[in-house]
């Protein structure tokens, strides 16, 4: 074992510990090439993504003026709150990452690079484990730390720039805008530009995608989410859709179910160990949540026009028992486990609306218990509201507005359904891509992690991460066999060729913690000290650096992570 998650030392006998095995690409060479290089249907799809962003927010805006305009303020007020809120609450969060991110930022990279130089580029291993003190040491017998120099001042004022730009651009709500932007730039220098510069645009671009991904749900969820049930709600009491409503609503809702299978693209495309998501199973699950997602919220918007109350405590009750049915599942997505807690809050949040996938294994049985909850509920509020709504319809029939209602919801929510299973059984990207989860550890040879002279510098990553994955159920039990640990391969997996051979050249950047697994995002994305590790060795090693995570193999090995935790 290389380090306990305390940091304190460990025995020397675990001093050398087995590694996960580089992965194997099945695929041919041309198929990888073209898997990592962005084409122009993801410039178009971040086109479209930016185009339903401006109309939510823009719809949103007008209709507040158009209340305010007609005197309607409570109905004004409320359209503004879920408007500015959210919207600041993703600002700041932004530019907390952006201040990460940004600070020290040049020093980083010119010790990186020194390191690099001073280790050799064609064979150097890099680890997160006590990068501290031998990357000070490294770097300062290079002597090239950074110092004074003529252009100091010069680059003093660059930063001072680019730390008032984005001040400006938080302050004025555009940090979403900004991050599109600067994602489609990134792309397109990765699409003109040869290796190495191609896999270094190509990176960063990954890195920017998942952050604006995560805000962009985020925003969601807080923003559009309660705007289209607010919108509903004042339409079915007022009993006349103005077109302004119309068209915010459907831009509430277009933007909720975007954004979720947007989510789900980039996560899938940042890791190697699963297969992309196409474009058509995109379209696929936007309008299976669009369809969901609309039934929900028209049944949300029937019953809260008649039972006020009585909507607030259902939703606060649904949203408890969700996120405590997501916290027994233990989830593995964030860092520590105060932030796990929020991130399972969060996730709640999301289930009060529809599906979110964040646990590998036995999904269907976990979705069938889900659209089971979310279909008898819809039923329950839908026939509250209709039979509480009066016997008097002030459309004409005693039944007519409320029949068609009824048939809105059901169908809504069958069409989704109907798409649901379209993706799963036809476009779902099912299988893993490069054999990860089942390779065979037995033949993989020990190899020692890193050596004094290949650390990185201080200001990177000096210490290991603070919580690691804990083993239970079938892992433990595989972990005391005699064998070393196997992971057998899912039904209907195609054994590996013999003749693949993993991927060796190159200097290896060592992650001293295990794997997160699908659909969980990888360390490297979350944990925004490694992402700024291998941003610098991207820039500074000619050939790009292959990422490797720490294997659980021997239930020695096993035993001691879970005492250490």
């Amino acid at each position: 074992m290389a380090a306990k998650s305390d940091g304190a030392p460990v025995s020397p006998q675990n001093e050398i510990p087995p590694e996960c095995p580089a992965r194997s690409d099945p695929a041919p060479p041309e198929r990888r090439l073209n898997e990592h290089r962005y084409r122009l249907e993801d410039f178009c799809w971040t086109l479209c993504v930016l185009l339903v962003f401006f109309s939510d927010g823009a719809s949103d805006l007008w209709l507040a003026a158009d209340y305010y305009i007609r005197k309607q303020y409570w109905r004004f007020a409320l359209t503004l709150v879920f408007v500015i809120v959210p919207s600041v609450v993703v600002q700041v969060l932004s530019f907390r990452w952006f201040a990460y991110d940004f600070t020290e930022n040049v020093e980083s990279g010119t010790a990186a690079a020194a390191v690099v130089a001073a280790s050799g580029t064609e064979g150097g291993d890099f680890s997160t484990k006590d990068s501290g003190e031998w990357g000070a040491g490294r770097a300062a017998a290079a002597g090239v730390l950074p110092g004074p120099s003529s252009g100091g001042r010069v680059r003093g004022c660059c930063r001072a720039f680019m730390w008032f730009f984005q001040a400006l651009i938080h302050i004025l709500q555009l940090a979403q805008v900004w991050r599109y932007v600067h994602t489609l730039y990134l792309g397109v220098q990765s699409r003109w530009h040869g290796d190495p510069e191609r896999r270094h645009y190509y990176c960063r671009m990954m890195f920017e995608s998942a952050d604006i991904s995560m805000l962009r749900l985020l925003e969601s969820f807080i923003k559009s989410a309660p705007q289209l049930v607010l919108q509903l709600s004042i339409m079915i009491h007022s009993s006349e859709v103005l077109p302004l409503q119309g068209i915010s609503a459907s831009t509430s809702l277009l933007s909720l179910a975007w954004m979720i299978s947007s989510y789900q693209k980039v996560l899938r495309d940042s890791r190697d160990d699963k297969l992309p998501m196409t474009y058509k199973a995109v379209m696929v699950q936007i309008l299976w949540h669009l369809f969901t997602i609309g039934a929900r919220a028209l049944a949300f918007a029937l019953f809260a026009s008649i039972f006020q109350l009585y909507f607030g405590i259902f939703i606060v009750a649904h949203w408890c028992i969700m996120t405590f049915w997501i916290i027994q599942g233990e989830t593995d997505f964030c860092m520590s486990k105060w932030e796990e807690i929020i991130y399972n809050m969060m996730v709640g949040i999301v289930y009060v609306f529809c599906w979110f996938s964040v646990r590998e294994g036995r999904t269907r049985c976990r979705l069938l218990i889900y659209s089971l909850t979310v279909f008898i509920e819809n039923v329950v509020l839908t026939t509250a509201w209709y039979m509480c709504r009066g016997t008097a319809d002030r459309h004409g029939g005693p039944d007519f507005y409320g029949v068609i209602m009824v048939c809105v919801v059901a169908s809504s929510y069958a069409l989704g359904t109907f798409f649901m299973f379209v993706y799963y059984c036809l476009l779902h990207p099912d299988g893993s891509m490069s054999g990860w989860g089942y390779i065979v550890q037995k033949e993989v040879p020990v190899e020692v992690l890193a050596s004094p002279t290949s650390s990185l510098p201080p200001d990177l990553v000096s210490s290991p991460p603070r919580t690691l994955q804990r083993t239970k159920g079938l892992d433990r039990e595989l972990g005391m066999d005699g064998d070393v640990f196997k992971v057998r391969p899912p039904r209907g997996a195609k054994p590996l060729m013999s003749h693949l051979k993993p991927r060796t050249e190159g200097p290896v950047i060592r992650i001293d913690l295990p794997r997160k697994k699908y659909p969980a995002w990888d360390a490297h994305y979350i944990d925004r000290r490694l992402r700024k590790t291998i941003l610098v060795l991207e820039s500074a090693a000619p050939v790009t650096p292959r990422i490797q995570y720490r294997c659980l193999s021997t239930a020695k090995e096993v035993m001691e992570y879970e005492t250490t935790v």
